[in-house]
């Protein structure tokens, strides 16, 4: 489902799969010039770009992955430390992915829980990055130590998903697509940003057992290791030194629970950033706006 809804969304890309280490990176390529790598969010896959990549593609090389245990991506196990799904070895994924194209530097966007990897990916490998935009999220380590009943209540699955397996797990493969009409149907926009091929394929997905552990693997290392390494970089005092551009929806969860410029300006160095008039799901609720911020910035 996921590649044939692939093939519809991305008529001029080529998808891909590369082996990094012992998992496989699956994905799209398409277009010409100066790379650019593309992260999605949960609980999506390479498909929330194909309202904005055909028009990078006349600008840019442009290679949209699905993050470990996403999309069509290996879904290895998780371990008792969530090493497996930090921020660190997802990063690494894409790295590698990169080198293997031939990519050493690149432009770098990420929505969501891309953006969380795309940030580690920067501060890990910064000489990867020529420049960096992350959409719809704050530092994770400040928006769970400036956690409020209010901003708990509207991320709930944060704090649902990352209860030990097989909690969560079992639940969700008894309901999967309940949970997927739940997560993305309730927010500002509703259901009506996403394709109906990309939902279909999201879905698809959430069917499987072993991605659903894998996306709960993804948030408890959020709540754990990823804040271990947060809190080293914090008290290194590192900063990120590439120009960094922050964007937001205005009608989103982040936008009403935190300052996310302001965060980000206190971790990077050339840190620029505004709200866009939409919710979440920036790719799909505002591709345009973001097409042009985006060629504006990475270019």
């Amino acid at each position: 489902m996921l590649n044939d809804a692939s093939a519809l969304l991305f008529p001029n890309f080529e998808p891909f799969r590369r082996r990094v280490g012992e998992i496989e990176i699956a994905g799209v390529q398409g277009g010409s010039g100066p790379p650019l790598l593309l992260l999605h969010g949960h609980p999506q896959s390479h498909l929330i770009w194909h309202k904005v990549a055909p028009a990078l593609a006349d600008h840019f090389t442009v290679i949209a992955t699905d993050l470990r245990g996403y999309g069509s991506s290996s879904a290895p196990a998780g371990n008792a430390g969530h090493e497996n799904y930090s921020k660190r070895a997802m990063a690494r994924d894409q790295v590698d992915v990169m080198a293997a194209f031939g990519f050493h530097r690149f432009a770098l966007c990420g929505h969501d829980r891309g953006a969380r990897v795309a940030h580690r990916l920067a501060v890990d490998h910064p000489q990867a990055v020529e420049r960096l935009m992350l959409l719809d999220i704050a530092p994770t380590l400040d928006m769970y130590e400036r956690t409020s009943m209010a901003f708990a209540s509207a991320y709930w699955h944060w704090f649902f998903l990352i209860q030990p397996a097989p909690f969560p797990e079992t639940l969700l493969n008894a309901e999967p697509d309940f949970y997927l009409d739940k997560l993305l149907g309730l927010r500002q926009a509703g259901a009506s940003p996403f394709s109906p091929d990309a939902m279909a394929a999201y879905a698809a997905a959430m069917r499987e057992p072993a991605r659903v552990h894998a996306m709960c693997e993804d948030y408890r290392a959020a709540a754990s290791i990823d804040l271990e390494h947060d809190r080293a970089d914090r008290e290194s005092g590192s900063r990120l030194e590439m120009p960094l551009r922050v964007l937001w929806g205005e009608h989103g969860v982040v936008a009403r629970h935190f300052e996310p410029l302001a965060l980000w300006e206190a971790l990077g160095k050339r840190v620029s950033g505004k709200a866009l008039d939409c919710g979440h799901y920036i790719p799909e609720e505002a591709p345009q706006p973001l097409l042009e911020e985006m060629l504006a910035f990475l270019r």
